[in-house]
């Protein structure tokens, strides 16, 4: 596996890069198809001068999905392997998941006939809701604005790119990143889509299954 070390406004020293490489043979032995890991380290120095911190961040790349993990500390020696703790728990978790998936195989199944999903919690959102927010009823605040402003609701937002999966890939990609939560793009049905964990190996889908948008007169009311 390849190593890169870059360093933000820190320069890297051979005893840090000498930690580090002695820190990738144990993602190496944890993630074996891996074939590079990148370390960046950035340092920040807050504007009153009192406090300084280090962020080391992993990313993992190969064959397979993208993993990352990263950590903040005074020093970046204990940042680091607050990192490697980190992704190490996330490639131990996502094993141990496809151990449990073919030991024992679940998830969703579709019914073709019906195009019900039957295995899995499925929850469309309810029309008040797409209501709502198309009619700005929830605002939505982009970053950095409306900060002094308080409202109880707050939606700030951010575009990515969709990508066409299955909920198991999905699942498998949430493990991965170690989020609570993975945005995608259902395969089998075409719609918007968020898996989730609930408890142990549980999860969730939320799906939007608006065929059509809201009538002009609808969104005027």
């Amino acid at each position: 596996m390849e190593t890169s070390i870059v360093g933000v406004g820190v320069s890297i020293s051979d005893r840090f890069r000498t930690v580090a490489e002695e820190k990738a043979v144990r993602i190496e032995n944890l993630a074996p198809r891996a074939q590079r890991l990148d370390i960046k380290v950035t340092h920040r120095a807050y504007h009153n001068g009192s406090r300084e911190d280090e962020t080391v961040e992993l990313t993992v790349t190969g064959n397979g999905p993208v993993v990352r993990a990263e950590a903040t500390d005074g020093d970046k020696f204990v940042a680091l392997d607050l990192a490697v703790d980190k992704l190490a728990e996330q490639l131990r978790r996502a094993k141990e998941k496809r151990v449990a998936a073919r030991n024992h195989p679940r998830g969703a199944k579709l019914d073709k006939g019906s195009g019900s999903l039957a295995g899995i919690d499925v929850q469309p959102a309810s029309a008040d809701v797409l209501r709502a927010v198309a009619t700005g009823s929830v605002p939505v605040v982009a970053d950095g604005e409306g900060e002094e402003e308080y409202t109880p609701v707050v939606i700030r937002t951010k575009n990515f790119d969709g990508e066409w999966m299955t909920v198991e890939e999905a699942v498998d990609r949430m493990e991965l990143v170690g989020h609570d939560f993975f945005l995608f793009i259902d395969a089998r049905s075409d719609h918007p889509s968020v898996v989730y964990r609930r408890k142990g190996w549980d999860y969730g889908v939320i799906s939007l299954t608006a065929s059509a948008p809201p009538a002009a007169e609808e969104l005027a009311s």
